[in-house]
């Protein structure tokens, strides 16, 4: 389920912020802080929240670290040492996958970047390096790979080798070039590929979906290169090959849905004589009912497919399109294969409008079009 950093998703009356941030939970941050010597929890939990109206997400998260930095040493030296000595334990280090962590615990991080980026580099580092143990410092890494790109690649070559999980994940997660919420990184995007080099071997899921991810992102940048490091991992052998064969699928999720052949081949989806029938069973929608089609493909070999569909949604400034999974089978000679699909037009998606008019689908069959139709869509 996709949401934005204002917070919200899910539907009418959703908000990610509320679920996040709450009496309950910035109760539980209050009395972590609460070890610190003069540090009224109290006062503290309800400044945070009679300051929470209108703010989203990612506001709130500042808001929270304001509080927080008011009751700390002024400082930064000494506003490190009270940041740690109120630090929740660490997440539990024997889990291989998921545990991000809780947003309450993104103030070291917020006030590491507040205090540290200019003058106590080196300290708001080792800060961070104890945090992401707790919380994910992504975010939080990206200003000093800005500012101080050696130095701070230089620690990321340190904790690619780190005994804890976290600490190695942020190595690839800080490092992508399109981290969703995040501040755009000025880094060229092949130079984290030295981590990746090494981290794709890891044994922990949280690790490799990050990998997996960050390849995913620069498929949309360099693909060519994308596809001939994947395939020089699988030379490698420093990963499990059930392992690496996920790992690769998930980093060229993009480029399949936009049909590239590198991509295609690589995962065995060569191109081939395969013809498709398309019937679509619903020629007339109404807006938040689905639209049924099938779709019979035969081939004259035996061929392994990847089949998608596009939908061509009709807009008041010109068509748009979005590409769906339908699914990946083996087609045998000379027997046909027929996919189903009910695919529901929701009219009170929050991130796309439906307008009636008429619509389209086409089904690509390892990356090449091989059958197209229209329905009406119309208003309840």
């Amino acid at each position: 389920m996709a949401r934005g950093p204002d917070g919200q998703g899910g539907g009418a009356g959703f908000s990610l912020a509320d679920q996040l941030f709450n009496e309950s939970s910035i109760g539980d941050l209050a009395q972590e802080y609460s070890v610190l010597p003069g540090f009224e929890a109290e006062d503290f939990a309800r400044e945070v929240l009679s300051g929470f109206d209108g703010l989203g997400l990612l506001e709130r998260l500042d808001w929270i670290a304001t509080c927080v930095e008011k009751r700390l040493p002024a400082e930064f030296p000494a506003m490190v040492e009270a940041l740690r000595a109120a630090m929740p334990p660490e997440l539990d280090p024997t889990l291989r996958d998921d545990d991000f962590g809780r947003f309450i615990h993104a103030v070291p991080g917020i006030l590491a970047v507040r205090h540290g980026v200019e003058d106590h580099r080196d300290l708001a580092l080792d800060l961070l390096y104890d945090a992401t143990k707790r919380f994910s410092m992504e975010f939080y890494i990206r200003p000093f790979i800005n500012r101080w790109p050696e130095e701070t690649l230089a620690r990321l070559d340190e904790w690619c080798g780190d005994e804890n999980y976290h600490v190695r994940r942020l190595v690839s997660e800080g490092t992508r070039p399109k981290l969703p919420w995040a501040r755009n990184i000025t880094l060229a995007p092949d130079v984290p590929l030295r981590f990746l080099d090494r981290l794709h071997g890891d044994q922990t899921r949280y690790v490799t979906r990050s990998v997996s991810n960050h390849m995913n992102d620069l498929s949309k940048l360099m693909p060519d290169e994308v596809v001939a490091r994947l395939s020089a991992w699988r030379e490698a052998g420093l990963q499990e090959p059930k392992e690496l064969t996920w790992m690769t699928k998930h980093a060229l999720r993009t480029a399949i849905k936009r049909g590239e052949r590198g991509a295609l081949d690589l995962l065995g989806y060569r191109a081939g004589p395969v013809s498709a029938q398309l019937s679509i069973a619903t020629p007339e929608v109404v807006i938040g009912e689905a639209v049924a089609f099938d779709v019979t493909l035969d081939c004259a070999e035996d061929l392994p497919v990847m089949v998608d569909y596009r939908l061509r949604f009709a807009r008041p400034k010109g068509n748009a399109e979005k590409v769906f999974k339908l699914k990946a089978a083996k087609v045998k000679a000379g027997k046909s294969l027929t996919l189903n699909k009910r695919h529901v037009l929701k009219g009170n998606a929050s991130t796309f409008t439906l307008y009636p008019g008429t619509h389209g689908i086409t089904v690509q069959v390892n990356g090449q079009d091989v059958a197209e139709g229209e329905f009406e869509l119309v208003s309840g």
